[in-house]
């Protein structure tokens, strides 16, 4: 099969184990980001099997309507990216691992990394550093402070275990099933949403964006956050009530925040109010970016392609396209 892999940034994938699956396969891969339909258009025109990054590159309707040899596309986790129903309008199969009960290290560890860069100043100390001064501040150790973890998932639970093991009081807030989770490992459970945010010292959100969780934070939870609090993003922007975030930390609550996505990706040129507050810890969408994490979600979308090709699909989201295909044929 023609496979085209876009927005491999660093060239990465050529380095993996798992690549070797696709030894049988004609292989390009684009370093280089691109949107635009007409360029897009081009560049897939071959293509037979696409491969994407998450949701660094949208694949809406107007583009699918214009590959009329793409037969699969293969990625992982969630597709908001993806026009599903222009995908089955097409032919196109769309599979993707959805990977539930597989905790996200990589996520996980970024999630708990700026924890400790908020909370240390550790950015600001340094850039302090390079600048010719010296200590700009004193910040915050985390043990002993209640880390709140906003909901108890895959990469939440994780995330609530680093705590732990730092000496941090966890609690939880959420959908019941995932409090249940929660309690049931021992953990927490917030009184309610209102004390969730008005106690918590730090609070992560790990939480999945669709429609129904979209603004789910609002201007007025963030409110109740204490003047020293911390707000934590690793999942999606769009969590967020549309320009909330940054509203909270000009009104000091909370004090300090640290993200790692942002309402349209890639950001370039500095242009994102986020990046110009110095109360703030930014980061490049680098979640999942570890060659570890890699190897396992690229596994999973290499051996989507090779079944594909062996007339066994796995992970298929739009079934339909490929009964309508098997009874083609």
């Amino acid at each position: 099969m023609k496979v085209t892999i876009l927005d491999d940034y660093f060239d990465t994938l050529k380095t993996l184990p798992c690549f070797a699956r696709l030894s049988d396969h004609d292989v390009t891969i684009f370093n280089d980001h691109v949107q635009n339909t007409d360029a897009l258009a081009e560049r897939l025109k071959d293509t037979e099997a696409l491969v994407l990054f998450r949701e660094r590159t949208k694949i809406q309707g107007e583009l699918l309507d214009r590959l009329p040899n793409l037969k699969l596309i293969s990625q992982r986790s969630v597709y908001p990216h993806v026009d599903v129903e222009a995908c089955t309008r097409n032919g196109v199969l769309l599979c993707s691992n959805m990977h539930k009960g597989t905790p996200s290290f990589a996520a996980a560890e970024l999630t708990f990394a700026l924890i400790l860069a908020a909370m240390r100043q550790i950015p600001q100390q340094m850039a302090a550093l390079q600048a010719g001064t010296w200590q700009i501040g004193v910040g915050h150790t985390v043990q002993g402070k209640q880390l709140g973890i906003y909901s108890y998932g895959r990469i939440g639970e994780a995330v609530a275990r680093y705590g732990e093991a730092f000496g941090m009081k966890i609690v939880v807030f959420g959908g019941d099933e995932s409090c249940a989770r929660a309690a049931a490992d021992g953990f927490s459970i917030a009184k309610s949403r209102e004390a969730f945010f008005e106690e918590c010292d730090i609070i992560s959100l790990h939480i999945r964006l669709h429609p129904a969780t979209t603004g789910l934070v609002r201007g007025d939870d963030l409110s109740r956050m204490k003047p020293s609090a911390l707000l934590v993003n690793t999942s999606r922007a769009g969590l967020i009530e549309d320009g909330a975030l940054v509203t909270a930390l000009q009104q000091g609550r909370p004090g300090m925040a640290a993200v790692d996505v942002y309402e349209e990706e890639p950001v370039l040129g500095g242009k994102h109010p986020l990046l110009a507050m110095p109360n703030v810890v930014c980061t490049p969408h680098i979640g999942f970016v570890s060659h570890e994490e890699y190897e396992t979600q690229f596994s999973d979308i290499f051996d989507q392609i090779v079944a594909f090709d062996r007339g066994q699909p796995l992970h298929m989201v739009n079934s339909a396209v490929w009964e309508q295909s098997a009874a083609a044929r």
